[in-house]
């Protein structure tokens, strides 16, 4: 039996691929960034909308030099579920109501890890393959990479726009949204792009969740049938 001349590659050398020292780099980024979350707002926020953009570079450092991994992409899904989380979880403890952020959280979670999962069961190589879904919203959003980066952008910066702007640990959430809709400044221009990206994202999360839930439910189905 001839033996496989092609050497594997090493642990450590996919440990030290260029995309995921850029992830490690967000780890540490989010890490400092909420230890000084209340101390100092303004760089909180930008060391955490740096993070969120770091997110599209090692991407396009994947790509650039073909240094694509699996656990790159596990790694960047659990470094965007966590801060969101971490900061869904803040302002769930500065607004009124707080139950609002926890739902979102909750949401947001549930759908990325059920897509994953039906992800593994249907063979795909990727969450973002969804070519064969037949809501169009859901394929516009993972078909089109700046549409979606859009509705991604749009959401963390809500969330950052929100958080600047408590003053207490007290707010309720209605007001400042109408406080903000009052305004004639890009502040308000901005919030209101930002919402509506949100809802956008929002509404894919609970299709992505039915869709993938669809997945499973039909792979239990279809294992009963084939060992009856």
């Amino acid at each position: 039996m001839v033996k496989n001349s092609t050497p594997r590659p090493r642990k450590l050398l996919v440990y030290l691929y260029v995309p995921n020292i850029v992830g490690y780099v967000r780890v540490l980024m989010n890490c400092f960034a909420f230890a000084i979350c209340y101390s100092n707002k303004k760089l909180f926020s930008i060391l955490y909308f740096l993070s969120f953009v770091c997110d599209a570079i090692d991407g396009w450092c994947a790509r650039k030099f073909n240094q694509v991994s699996t656990f790159g992409a596990v790694l960047d899904m659990v470094t965007d579920r966590i801060s969101t989380a971490c900061l869904l979880v803040i302002l769930s403890q500065v607004y009124s109501p707080g139950l609002i952020f926890l739902s979102l959280l909750a949401l947001d979670i549930s759908s990325h890890w059920l897509q994953m999962y039906s992800t593994f069961l249907l063979g795909k190589g990727s969450h973002k393959d969804v070519k064969d879904s037949t809501n169009w919203l859901f394929r516009a959003y993972y078909g089109n990479r700046k549409f979606m980066g859009y509705c991604c952008v749009a959401c963390e910066v809500l969330y950052i726009i929100l958080f600047l702007v408590a003053d207490n640990e007290t707010e309720n959430l209605a007001d400042v949204l109408l406080s903000l809709a009052k305004q004639s400044s890009p502040l308000t221009f901005i919030t209101a792009l930002s919402l509506f990206g949100w809802a956008i994202k929002q509404i894919v999360n609970v299709i992505q969740m039915k869709t993938a839930a669809d997945v499973c439910v039909l792979y239990d189905i279809n294992k009963k049938q084939a060992s009856s």
